[in-house]
Order: structure tokens, then C-alpha cells, then sequence
């Protein structure tokens, strides 16, 4: 019991300051992109000031203005802008942590995609981040991301190819946890191993009298650039646990690479509204037809469903037979799965009433997706999964 309690309490803290950190950070990256991007040139600015903008919040007036490289002499204070994006990755490994790796049987792995012991995946996790963030940095630092039609592309195709690999390895909710942790570990590594060092290079060269070198900004502002396309994308994932339809459903890869191509559309949009260029309206035709077949592609259900092994049409019975095989010992009044010592969310399904009063979520999870049973714990197979998805098809009819 206390375990549970323990793990209940430390999901939500890490949670809390997890979302509360990743504010944090994201409103100050877009906020500096879409700063940087207004930047207005003017006559009477001092040397070395690429562009100023006035804006205004709170009741007052801001002039702001950025130097190219640096100014001339070193400011007396500077806020520094890191510790947003490493509490946003701490917390956020730490709660990987709690949640897939510490219960890597529920929520990590699916025996049915493939059958890994928990040290297992969470060995392949660990292992993924850290192999594709040093083929990321390969890329950048042989100067492969200056070509940038072609980095980009590469780099989607290759995150593209992860996820497939990853929704063939793990869990579906697994697979998109572990593709957001990837992108966000890319995105923090450039703030922690280049971007801040190069500061911290131009602020050293200052304080010694000497002239910063311009490709210290050049290469920060690169890597920059690739977070703020990046970002949509990884919330997205990030959130994506809530919803079934999206991770465990059959065609869930291609659903990720249609958000990795959206999210830096949309972002394409903003830019360009930001910087004073034409809006590029096309952005939400785009992204009003990725929606869509995100949509469809949702509605295709989980793998190897066998509806046509169902000989006869679904009776309740045949549900409830279902239901309570594979669900009731983790949703019941008193759950007699080991370290399950309330039914998740409240949802008690062992009886007639409960389980009819929750067909609908019952199809959602189980039926229409499969993620519940969580990692298939319960080995629920495809002509049931098939079997509750008929019977609520013919209960609406």
C-alpha cells in the first residue's frame, strides 16, 4: 500500500514541476524567437546593436535592443535564461523514472509487440536517448545542419524511423513517451552543451578586453532555431498518455509523423508573422488536413483485431465474461492485483452495472485502441478486443 502511495505522490510533484518548468521555458523561447525575429534597425542605435523593439505589459513600456555579438564592455548584472529547460528535463527523467521505468511491465512494455523484461526496455529507453542525441550532435557539429532544407528533412525522416522502431519495440504509449523524451533531451542538450557555453565564452572574452567571435551567437542562435521548431511536436507527445486513440491504435507511427510534420508548420506561421512578412495562411489548410487524418487514422483500432472470427453477433454476456477475465482484478471495489490497492481513476468494472455504465470507455480503451489492458498485462487477445468493439457497434444502432 505504502508503495503505491509513495509512487502516487511522487508521479504527481514530479508532474507538477515538470508542466510548471516546461512553461516556464517554452514561454521564454517563444518569446525570444518572436523577439528576435521583430527586431526593428534604426539610425540612433548604439554600435553593435543589431535592431531594437519597444513593447509594452504590465503598465509600462520596455525598449529593448540586441547587440549582434556583445557589447562593447560587460553589464554589471545578466539573467541568465538555463535553469528553465534543465528543471523541464530533470523533472522530466525523473518522473520516466517513476512511471515507465519502475513499472516498465504496465507502461513501458507490451508483451504482445514484444515480449522484453522490464531491465530490458528500460535499457533500450536509456540507451535510445543517449545514441540519438550523439547522432544529432554529430550532424550539427560536422556541419551538416548549415545545409538547412536538407537537415531538416533528414532530421524528420530519422525521427520518422525511430518511431516506427519504437512502436515495434515498446508499448504504443511507451513508443510516444520515448519519442518526446528523445526530441526534449535534443532540445535541453543544445541549451546545456552549446548554447550556454558559447555565452559563457562571449561573457569570458569581455571580461578579458577581447572581441567575442561572432560564430559563438551564429551557432547558439542555430541550435535555438531547432528547439523552437521543435516544440510543438514534443508537447503534443508529452501529453499524449491521455489518449488512447493516438498511442494504441494501429497506424500510431504514422499518426506521430504527421505531428512532427505539423508542429513545425504551425511554428513556420508564427515566424513569419513575427518577423513582418506576409502570413503564410496555407499553414492551416495544412495543418486542418493533417487533423484529419490523424482522425482517420485513429478510428483504423489497435493490431490484429479479428473481427471476422466472430462467428455470432456479441452478447453482454460474452462481455462481461470479457471484462471480468481481463480487467476486474485491477478494477474492482477490492483490486487483488499486487500493488494495485484502489481501482485506477475510480473505475470499478466488476459487476453488470458498472460494466454497462462504462461500455463507451470500456470500447475507447480496450476495444477501439488497445491500451488497456496496460503493456496487455492481462493477455486480452484480438478476437475479444473485436467482440467488445461489435457489441458496442450494435448497442448504438
Amino acid at each position: 500500500m505504502w508503495g503505491s502511495i509513495v509512487s502516487e505522490w511522487a508521479s504527481l510533484i514530479l508532474r507538477w514541476l515538470h508542466v510548471v518548468a516546461a512553461i516556464a521555458w517554452i514561454g521564454s523561447s517563444f518569446y525570444f524567437i518572436a523577439l528576435d525575429l521583430s527586431l526593428k534597425p534604426d539610425k540612433d542605435l548604439p554600435n553593435g546593436v543589431q535592431g531594437e523593439a519597444w513593447q509594452v505589459h504590465g503598465g509600462g513600456f520596455y525598449r529593448i535592443m540586441k547587440y549582434l555579438v556583445a557589447p562593447s564592455q560587460m553589464p554589471d548584472e545578466l539573467t541568465w535564461f538555463k535553469w528553465e529547460a534543465y528543471t523541464t528535463w530533470l523533472s522530466g527523467f525523473a518522473l520516466m523514472v517513476v512511471v515507465y521505468y519502475l513499472e516498465a511491465d504496465l507502461f513501458l512494455v507490451d508483451k504482445s509487440i514484444l515480449d522484453l523484461t522490464p531491465l530490458q526496455a528500460g535499457l533500450f529507453s536509456f540507451g535510445s536517448l543517449a545514441l540519438a542525441w550523439l547522432l544529432y550532435e554529430v550532424a550539427c557539429r560536422t556541419g551538416l545542419a548549415q545545409r538547412e532544407l536538407a537537415f531538416a528533412i533528414g532530421g524528420y525522416l530519422f525521427l520518422v524511423a525511430l518511431t516506427y522502431a519504437f512502436t515495434h519495440v515498446l508499448s504504443g504509449r511507451g513508443a510516444f513517451n520515448q519519442i518526446g523524451a528523445l526530441i526534449g533531451t535534443i532540445m535541453v542538450a543544445n541549451v546545456f552543451t552549446l548554447i550556454i557555453p558559447n555565452q559563457k565564452k562571449i561573457v569570458a572574452a569581455l571580461i578579458a578586453g577581447q572581441a567575442p567571435d561572432p560564430k559563438l551567437g551564429k551557432t547558439s542562435k542555430e541550435r535555438s532555431v531547432h528547439n523552437n521548431y521543435l516544440t510543438l511536436p514534443v508537447v503534443v507527445l508529452m501529453i499524449s498518455n491521455h489518449y488512447p486513440l493516438l498511442y494504441a491504435t494501429r497506424f500510431n507511427w504514422i499518426i506521430v509523423a504527421i505531428i512532427l510534420a505539423l508542429g513545425p508548420v504551425i511554428r513556420h506561421f508564427f515566424n513569419e508573422r513575427h518577423a513582418g512578412r506576409k502570413s503564410p495562411w496555407w499553414v492551416w489548410g495544412v495543418a486542418a488536413a493533417g487533423m484529419i487524418a490523424i482522425g482517420l487514422l485513429s478510428a483504423a483500432g489497435p493490431r490484429e483485431v479479428k473481427a471476422a472470427a466472430l462467428a455470432t453477433p456479441p452478447t453482454l454476456a460474452n462481455v462481461e465474461e470479457i471484462v471480468m477475465s481481463r480487467c476486474s482484478m485491477c478494477h474492482a471495489a477490492e483490486p487483488v492485483w499486487a500493488g494495485i490497492v484502489t481501482a485506477p481513476k475510480g473505475i470499478v468494472l466488476d459487476s453488470t452495472g458498472h460494466i454497462q455504465r462504462n461500455m463507451r470507455l470500456i470500447a475507447r480503451v480496450a476495444a477501439w485502441s488497445s491500451a488497456m489492458p496496460p503493456g496487455n498485462i492481462t493477455e486480452m487477445t484480438g478476437e475479444e478486443r473485436a467482440t467488445l468493439a461489435a457489441f458496442i457497434t450494435q448497442s448504438d444502432r
